[in-house]
């Protein structure tokens, strides 16, 4: 089959898988997309693809660890460094160490440098698949951040120890002074390039979008999906992390987003396109991976050196190896730094054996360690191929199936007993936000009216009529956000407050339900208007995206305003 006929069916069937997901909410995304690929290429005549590592590392990883770099939240991410740098640096060497040695012991044939290539392999945790199966289960926001964290870093720091791993094998040499050196160089490097280049694209767009505003909006998003791309290149090219280029870039560029809150069409078409890069590039992750699977397994077969059951022994034996290293390191080395940030006030849930254990089995494997096994060399020189490569493959895929099934069956029973907060911290700083918005333009409507001293009577009352009406709009939503406002009362009169409120709050819901209906009866509307050929296209589409952004808005209040008047959260007209 043709590449591009390839790539074209590949985003196809990630995005048929999307939608499958819906209708089986059971089963994780990346499994059922795992399985498919497996399906297509199982037969003889199926659709086989030829696996680039390179390539693949080029192609999807580095707009994927860009987007997780732009979104993550740069205050939990600094909060929370300690956790994080033990996480995503001391933990790959710990297992590199550890389950290298088991590997080299549990499999003699395999050369200990050729075990640790296959520790290395499997140390960096997959952020995709964590998110894709942790999203709707209610983990914990500070651990999740710690987990995306993680996830961001540790594949740098797994794909250098596989480099060393791999140049021990080929040259039997090792020098700790070396390895110290370029670690530090490529790891360093590529967060300083990568930062460079962010910067650069954001005062460059600064220059240009200060000049031209909004109207160039699009050339700048297309700009900042290949910002990534740019830096992953530029890194790999100077000798540096390419990965931790990209994730450098991301954050610098969102941090550089804090200062345009004015370009509303730049800011809302970026977020759209990598909303539809993320969901595309991984289905074509996960798809790619399971088309891998039969022919790994076919090469393992035919090289006859163990048994089936052996075989999968083996990968039980890894996965839970690396389960054990992983909760080993976090009761000896991230606790007490987990313990100083709650007591600190930087993270909410208190740490715990079962928040332990639901970390332990967030450390779920994916693309990267695929990627990582693939590109091992096949031979160490012109006669020799590289020792046990084929059976190093078949373990470390394996191994990411393990831990997939493992994180989407042992994450919802642990997450289910965890204790929940009465409120998260981001909802009440949401709600104090939006309080702290109400009062800032109710202020700006008092100023506006003081300073319209010399006009006629007749429009004064006008205006007047009309910021009055404004500000008790904006009074009501501070009455609806601020639920502590009966905290004064005494306890008999609490519960006839308490009522009252609830009823302007179930008020407030079916005001917000009638201008719901009302906006939906204008698009209805606007669709009859371009199906009798009264408007065109072009105003259709202007028209109904106003109509949509409004909507949006609307249904996220109606969500909140039904939560805050202990109404069922979707009702007939606030249903997604």
């Amino acid at each position: 089959m043709h590449t591009v006929e390839t790539v074209l069916l590949v985003l196809m069937l990630g995005a048929l898988t999307g939608i499958a997901a819906r209708y089986l909410r059971a089963i994780p995304l990346p499994l059922i997309q795992i399985a498919l690929g497996a399906a297509l290429s199982w037969p003889q005549q199926g659709l086989h693809i030829a696996f680039d590592p390179e390539l693949f590392l080029l192609l999807f990883i580095p707009p994927l660890l860009f987007a997780d770099g732009w979104r993550i939240p740069k205050r939990e991410f600094f909060a929370l460094h300690r956790p994080i740098l033990k996480l995503a640096f001391g933990l790959v060497a710990f297992t590199v160490f550890g389950l290298g040695w088991l590997v080299h012991w549990m499999i003699p044939e395999m050369p200990l440098p050729v075990a640790f290539a296959l520790a290395a392999v499997v140390s960096p945790t997959d952020a995709v698949a964590v998110s894709a199966i942790t999203r709707r289960l209610g983990m914990p926001a500070k651990t999740m951040h710690v987990l995306e964290g993680e996830s961001l870093l540790n594949d740098a720091s797994g794909l250098v120890a596989l480099k060393f791993a791999v140049a021990a094998t080929l040259t039997g040499l090792f020098s700790w002074a070396q390895v110290t050196r370029e670690f530090l160089w490529i790891a360093l490097g590529g967060v300083g390039a990568g930062t460079l280049m962010g910067w650069g694209f954001a005062h460059a767009r600064a220059a240009v979008t200060r000049r031209l505003g909004d109207v160039a909006a699009t050339q700048m998003v297309l700009l900042l999906v290949l910002l990534p791309f740019a830096a992953y290149i530029v890194g790999e090219r100077i000798g540096v992390s390419g990965i931790l280029a990209a994730v450098a870039a991301g954050i610098a560029t969102n941090f550089a987003d804090l200062e345009r809150s004015e370009f509303i069409a730049e800011r809302m078409q970026a977020e759209g396109t990598w909303t539809m890069i993320e969901s595309a590039f991984n289905g074509a992750i996960f798809l790619l991976l399971g088309l891998q699977l039969p022919s790994i397994l076919r090469t393992v077969d035919e090289s006859k050196h163990h048994g089936a059951w052996t075989l999968v022994g083996y990968v039980l034996v890894i996965s839970a190896a690396l389960l054990l290293l992983r909760w080993v390191w976090l009761q000896l080395a991230v606790r007490g730094s987990l313990r100083r940030a709650h007591r600190d006030g930087r993270m909410a849930e208190q740490p715990s054996w079962r928040l332990t254990l639901a970390t332990t089995l967030a450390g779920i494997r994916g693309a990267v360690t695929l990627a990582g096994a693939l590109s091992i060399p096949l031979m160490v020189d012109a006669d020799t191929p590289f020792p046990s490569r084929d059976l190093l493959v078949f373990l470390a895929t394996g191994t990411i199936l393990i831990t997939l099934l493992v994180g989407s069956i042992g994450l919802p029973l642990v997450l289910r007993r965890l204790p929940q907060p009465a409120e998260a911290a981001e909802v009440r700083e949401e709600r104090e936000a939006r309080i702290a918005a109400c009062h800032a333009a109710i202020s700006s409507l008092v100023r506006s009216q003081k300073e319209v001293n010399d006009v006629d009577a007749d429009t004064a009352a006008q205006r007047q009529e009309m910021v009055g009406r404004i500000t008790q709009q904006y009074r009501v939503r501070l009455e609806l956000l601020d639920d502590d406002s009966a905290a004064a009362s005494t306890p008999e009169t609490r519960a006839e407050e308490a009522e009252a409120v609830r009823a302007r709050k179930q008020g407030f819901v079916h005001e917000l339900e009638l201008r719901l209906a009302c906006l939906q009866a204008e698009r209805h509307a606007l669709y009859g208007e371009r199906q009798s050929h009264r408007i065109n296209d072009a105003s259709l589409r202007e028209l109904v995206g106003e109509l949509d952004m409004a909507e949006v808005a609307l249904r996220k209040r109606l969500r909140a305003a039904r939560q805050a008047a202990g109404l069922a959260p979707h009702g007939p007209a606030s249903r997604d």
